[in-house]
């Protein structure tokens, strides 16, 4: 996952900013992946970002639907994401895509908004910009959109082009993991997380490291967490 929505919540006061490590259960928005077993911290969730459909580079042609609907949760912001490895699109495939986004929206109750995930290098953030906004187009006014981000974006991306995607989107959620471990050096990409210019969220891994930089929750642009869920390891 490249590495993750604005969200009307709020961060949440409880949560064990500088307790070393992530523990999920002081957390309240979690990542659900394919192949990961739903965990009792999902109890107590208020967002769910759930994968629901890739398009991987085994099948640029079609779209690999990985959850027909979402799971029965009530009072709980669902959010559909959709994995990408093209943004290269058919109309076949865009539309494959949104009756997805319909079907969850019937089944599950309703769909807090959709959330793209793809791995948008910081020096080609205009070309996502440009993706994004035809894909806002087609997707319903009542759902957001939110996109998964890179620690870089914040230390070294162009302002003119996150200023594109800021018009855009509601929110980026900026993953400080790979795999199953946090980013050595994390810290030193969250220091200039104030030249942002849109809502954020910072994606965490499961048990992964975590000291929260020194006035993140003084951040206007700051609305929290997600916490990647993994499977305990055998």
């Amino acid at each position: 996952m490249a590495i993750f929505v604005f969200l009307a919540l709020s961060a949440c006061s409880d949560q064990g900013t500088n307790s070393g490590r992530v523990d999920a259960a002081q957390y309240d928005a979690y990542w659900l992946w394919a192949g990961v077993k739903p965990q009792p911290v999902l109890d107590r969730a208020k967002a769910i970002y759930i994968l629901g459909a890739e398009i991987n580079s085994s099948n640029l042609s079609g779209v690999q639907i990985l959850r027909p609907s979402p799971p029965s949760i009530k009072q709980v912001d669902i959010w559909l994401v959709i994995r990408l490895e093209t943004l290269d699109l058919s109309e076949k495939q865009y539309q494959a895509l949104f009756d997805l986004v319909g079907r969850w929206n019937s089944a599950g109750g309703e769909l807090a908004g959709v959330q793209i995930d793809f791995d948008a290098n910081t020096r080609g953030l205009d070309g996502y910009a440009a993706f994004l906004k035809g894909f806002r187009k087609r997707l319903s006014a009542g759902y957001k959109l939110s996109i998964t981000g890179l620690l870089d974006w914040s230390a070294n991306g162009d302002p003119s082009q996150l200023n594109g995607l800021a018009d855009t989107i509601d929110e980026a959620v900026l993953q400080t993991y790979q795999g199953r471990q946090t980013i050595a050096g994390y810290d030193k990409w969250l220091r200039n997380l104030e030249e942002l210019p849109m809502p954020f969220r910072i994606g965490l891994v499961q048990n992964g490291e975590w000291r929260e930089p020194e006035k993140l929750q003084q951040n206007r642009n700051f609305k929290g967490y997600v916490v990647f869920l993994l499977n305990p390891e055998q």
